[in-house]
C-alpha cells in the first residue's frame, strides 16, 4: 500500500507500473496478481488505507476537546510541516496526493475518482465542523457553513498545488492566516 501510495505521490500513475509497484514493495508480481486484478484496484484500496491512516490524525486535530479556530490553525500548520518534511525527503513539495491523482485519472477511471471524492468529501466535513462550532462560539459569522467549507478547502488545496508547482513549501505559511481572513476573523491568537 504505502509503495504504490508513494510511487504515485511522488511520480504519476501513469509512470507507476506493477513492476515499479512491485520492486519498491518487495514482492513478486505473481503476489501482486493474486491479491489484485488490475493496477487501479491496489490504487483504490491503498487510498482507502491510507484514508483510515489519516483519520486517526485529523480527529486529533479536530477534536471537539480544541478549540474550533485553534483546530483549522493546527491543521494548516500541519500541511506546512507534512510537506517541508517531504521536500526534505524526496527534494520536492508533493502536494496533496489525492489532487495529485485525482488530476490525471478523474476522466480515466470511475471507481479511482470516485474513491477520492469520498475522501476529499470527509476533509470537508471536518472542516464545516470547526466553522460550524466557530460560527456557534460568536467568533465568526458563517451563514453557510457548507459552502464556507468547499471554500477553504479549496484554498487549502489550491496553495498546496501551487507550493507543488513552486517546489516552495515556504508558500504554505501563510495558509493559517488566509484560513482565518476568509473566515472574518480579526486579530487572531497564535497557536
Amino acid at each position: 500500500m504505502d509503495a504504490v501510495l508513494n510511487l504515485i505521490w511522488s511520480g504519476s500513475y501513469g509512470s507507476t507500473t506493477i513492476d515499479l509497484i512491485c520492486e519498491k514493495a518487495g514482492v513478486k508480481k505473481g503476489s501482486f496478481s493474486y491479491f489484485f486484478d488490475a493496477r487501479a484496484d491496489l490504487a483504490a484500496t491503498a487510498l482507502e488505507v491510507g484514508w483510515q491512516e489519516r483519520r486517526k490524525n485529523l480527529d486529533s486535530i479536530f477534536s471537539a476537546t480544541v478549540p474550533p479556530l485553534e483546530r483549522l490553525q493546527k491543521y494548516c500548520e500541519q500541511a506546512y510541516r507534512r510537506q517541508a518534511a517531504m521536500k526534505a525527503e524526496h527534494g520536492a513539495v508533493l502536494g496533496c496526493p489525492l489532487f495529485t491523482l485525482g488530476a490525471e485519472i478523474c476522466t480515466q477511471d470511475k471507481n479511482l475518482r470516485v474513491k477520492i471524492q469520498e475522501s476529499l468529501s470527509q476533509y470537508i466535513k471536518y472542516l464545516e465542523s470547526a466553522i460550524r462550532e466557530a460560527e456557534a462560539a460568536g467568533l465568526i459569522e458563517a451563514t453557510k457553513p457548507a459552502a464556507k467549507a468547499r471554500m477553504l478547502f479549496a484554498y487549502y488545496e489550491g496553495l498546496l498545488t501551487q507550493a507543488r508547482i513552486l517546489n516552495d513549501a515556504e508558500i504554505l505559511r501563510e495558509m493559517a492566516d488566509g484560513t482565518l481572513v476568509l473566515l472574518g476573523v480579526r486579530n487572531p491568537a497564535p497557536v
